[in-house]
């Protein structure tokens, strides 16, 4: 594919900074006639540049004032799933004063960083389709309106990779096999010990998982380190609650330097069987979109960030996170 990766992100952090009345000529000439995103809930489905003007952009500038785009990662590649495509994937951050509400949360008129992760499909140099979780759950916690148990793990802004080279790599040829790295991965976890939550091939000397590794999850969950540091604050208890859950039903998945990137729309099926952060098991069939980023070194998965649309999955459990939150009030 031609390198556009660096064209496409100007035009994505351009959005937040041209005068707000070039937006609609801007979008119409970088995105297709019918662009169709998903986005996480409450937004969910967009079609075509005006949409995507009124139900994102304009409610995000407007909300969040003066935002700017910081980029964590930002690759690009030929898509290997059998859908095809070129596609982008980003995890970023909107950073600026949260001084309007935005999904019906209240603002906090403090500085804040909205983390986002973000797949495009490219056709002809526009943004035909793309996937956008935001985790406004972890909004609500920054504004004091957190309505999840304490984390399980650390709560933290998502650091960008430790090797500081995620925004438009320079070795693209080793994208291939950063890729096979995570697939070997993929391919092992489904079949896990339901008393130590463990898969074969992902630790030890055979293992996908580098002994440092480090996890970045979503508001709720938080992040860990190590294989038994990722058990203990994340996989025993998803597991415990959804223990027949399967994933890997993904639209994209791309390679590009040490780094590869991989999302279902959704991902996950499963069954709510356990409690899990705070709602009673629910026996309900229940779906997760997913998006996943990966660093590899030494042949391994080093650094992970994770975005899951937990809006969308506790709304299917009959919880209304967003009513939650503004019951609370806000906390100093």
């Amino acid at each position: 594919m031609a390198d556009d990766r660096g064209a496409v992100r100007s035009v994505l952090c351009g959005l937040l900074t041209v005068p707000e009345a070039e937006l609609p000529g801007v979008l119409a000439a970088h995105l297709t006639a019918d662009s169709r995103w998903s986005i996480s809930h409450p937004i969910n489905d967009l079609r075509g540049p005006g949409e995507v003007l009124e139900g994102l952009i304009l409610p995000l500038r407007r909300a969040v004032r003066h935002a700017r785009r910081r980029d964590e990662i930002f690759i690009g590649g030929a898509n290997r799933r059998a859908v095809g495509g070129d596609w982008m994937a980003s995890i970023t951050h909107y950073v600026g004063n949260f001084q309007n509400p935005l999904i019906g949360i209240s603002p906090s008129d403090r500085l804040v960083f909205l983390r986002s992760g973000e797949f495009y499909r490219i056709e002809g140099g526009k943004i035909a389709e793309a996937k956008i979780i935001l985790d406004f759950v972890d909004l609500m916690r920054q504004a004091g309106r957190m309505p999840l148990p304490p984390m399980l793990g650390t709560e933290m802004l998502f650091p960008g990779p430790a090797t500081h080279d995620g925004v438009l790599p320079l070795d693209r040829e080793r994208g291939p096999a950063s890729l096979d790295i995570v697939e070997r991965m993929l391919g092992a976890l489904h079949a896990f010990d339901p008393e130590t939550f463990e898969s074969e091939e992902q630790t030890g000397a055979d293992g996908t998982w580098h002994e440092d590794m480090l996890w970045y999850g979503p508001a709720g969950v938080g992040s860990n380190y190590r294989w038994e540091g990722f058990v203990k604050d994340h996989r025993e208890s998803f597991l415990s609650a959804f223990p027949d859950r399967k994933g890997g039903d993904h639209y994209c998945r791309i390679g590009d330097g040490d780094y590869a990137a991989i999302s279902g729309w959704p991902s996950m099926t499963m069954t709510h069987l356990g409690d899990y952060l705070g709602a009673p098991a629910t026996g309900k069939a229940l779906t997760l979109r997913v998006m996943d980023f990966y660093r590899t070194a030494e042949g391994r998965i080093m650094e992970n960030w994770v975005c899951l649309d937990y809006l969308d999955l506790f709304q299917q459990m009959g919880v209304d996170l967003i009513a939650r939150s503004q019951a609370m009030g806000a906390r100093a």
